[in-house]
């Protein structure tokens, strides 16, 4: 039987697949971009379509660069290829007659907590810090001087001052998926009703995409006010540094000799915040393909085919279980450990949610995730979620979640530690909720291997397990001994391609 290496929190799992099991493994980098500064400032020279920066910029005094939080991949890397890409777009804009003392820097974190000026550091190099002579702003998504642009349906389109209060607006983000970057950057800097609104059947295909629907009516929105222009930046997967992991996952040699090591047998006895630690202390690297630029929905759309096409792993059919495992982390930043919510969201709303033409569960099916689900929530940071679990405790009754959500909206105490820096936004624990939706609507049930808190785990309607092995068992039993099980090496996660 094969055996493969699961992340369970901050523990490493070798679990043992039944005989015809499909592991999944994204292809290894291909194409890299020696200097993405560089890339960048060629592709606002010459747009995928509609008129290059220089032409934009001209007679412009002002203007402003939205970047977006690097949420995705998780886990990252320090060096981030969009931090020459920031630099790239900075410095066209300056050969375009733009000072940089007239440049304005937008971190668009939507629901996330609001960064301090610690956590701006990494987006962007010290070099550019120490010469960038713009203003940051850091998106605040109850600020009353919040501007109103209109309205998409019945979702009203607000965004922040900065930008509209300019001449000019450039995007910089990376192609991850619909939600993430390209127009959906300026969601990332709208109210809150766009936010909630920001939902994806899948994160690869725009057609069942209310965020990406909402996005493109922004990004119209916007442009009617402001010249505006994308830059989207196409990552390759990460790669591990060290020597032992190196080839992870990419090479079926890789994973076997990770899941036979006896140092990862060492590792699982140390104490899970040394493993914790560990873990995120792994040397990571992150390259760039290409980089495109043009009008941001055009550009992210191009950016995305090309991202996906390099990082995408095959599946010939949907399987009747696939395990996905959980890292140590939140999906949002700051990275922190996770509560159960934030591992549901992982494994169902992301994982789960990075496939095209199929989900790759059959209806019906079985996904297993394996974390341990203890509920523990960082302070202050992760209050909100407290309050999430306190209106699930009797049930998740769509009327009653919602009425709780209209509550924490509004609360006092919450929005003034959100704007204060302290916690995320209350509503991001239900976005969280909402985006596990579209994968639990499919499947028939959600099993959390090697659970550590089974009232938690019942309370998000998942069926705790003791371990791999019992999950394994049963999933057999619900689907039969002939069942097709499935297995995604990660994270970070990537896309999948069903049939």
């Amino acid at each position: 039987m094969p055996r493969v290496p699961l992340l369970a929190g901050a523990g490493v799992v070798a679990g043992e697949l039944p005989e015809g099991a499909v592991v999944l493994r994204p292809p290894a980098p291909k194409e890299v971009v020696a200097d993405v500064a560089a890339a960048v400032q060629e592709a606002l020279r010459f747009p995928l379509e509609g008129p290059a920066l220089e032409e934009l910029a001209r007679g412009a005094t002002r203007a402003t660069i939205v970047v977006e939080l690097p949420s995705l991949p998780i886990p990252g890397a320090p060096a981030d290829p969009r931090q020459w890409a920031v630099e790239g777009a900075a410095a066209e804009l300056e050969r375009a007659g733009v000072r940089s003392e007239s440049q304005t820097l937008l971190v668009a974190g939507g629901l996330a907590r609001r960064p301090g000026p610690g956590d701006i550091a990494p987006l962007v190099r010290p070099e550019f810090r120490r010469r960038f002579r713009g203003r940051v702003v850091v998106h605040d998504v109850e600020d009353e001087r919040i501007v109103e642009l209109g309205t998409a349906g019945h979702v009203p389109l607000r965004v922040n001052p900065a930008l509209v209060e300019t001449d000019l607006v450039v995007l910089v983000s990376a192609a991850e998926t619909v939600v993430h970057g390209g127009p959906s950057a300026l969601t990332a800097a709208a109210g809150p009703e766009a936010l909630r609104a920001a939902g994806a059947w899948s994160l690869l295909e725009t057609a069942a995409s209310q965020g990406w629907q909402t996005a493109v009516a922004l990004e119209r929105a916007l442009s009617d006010r402001v010249p505006l222009l994308g830059v989207s930046v196409v990552l390759n997967h990460p790669q591990l540094l060290a020597t032992s992991l190196r080839g992870f996952p990419f090479e079926p040699d890789a994973v076997a000799r990770i899941a036979s090591s006896p140092v990862r047998r060492a590792f699982s006895l140390l104490p899970a915040p040394i493993r914790a630690g560990v873990l995120r202390s792994l040397r990571r690297e992150i390259t760039a393909a290409a980089a495109y630029a043009g009008p941001p929905a055009v550009a992210h759309a191009e950016a995305l085919l090309r991202s996906i096409a390099a990082r995408e792993a095959t599946l010939a059919e949907p399987v009747d279980t696939m395990l996905v495992g959980i890292p140590p982390t939140t999906p949002h930043l700051p990275r922190e450990l996770p509560n159960p919510l934030n591992a549901a969201h992982l494994g169902l709303g992301v994982a789960l949610g990075l496939w095209r033409d199929a989900f790759p569960v059959v209806d019906g099916g079985t996904a297993i995730l394996v974390h341990p689900f203890r509920r523990r929530f960082a302070h202050p940071t992760q209050q909100p979620y407290r309050t999430f679990f306190a209106a699930t405790r009797f049930g998740r009754d769509p009327h009653e979640l919602h009425e709780h959500e209209r509550a924490a909206a509004v609360d006092p105490r919450a929005l003034a530690a959100y704007r204060a820096g302290r916690t995320c936004h209350p509503l991001l624990p239900f976005a969280d909720w909402a985006a596990c939706q579209p994968a639990l609507v499919r499947l028939g049930a959600v099993l959390v291997a090697g659970c550590r808190d089974s009232v938690a785990a019942r309370q998000l309607g998942l069926v705790p397990t003791h371990g791999l092995g019992a999950a394994l068992e049963l999933a057999r039993g619900r689907a039969g001994d002939d069942a097709r099980v499935g297995a995604l090496l990660a994270p970070p996660y990537f896309p999948v391609r069903v049939g």
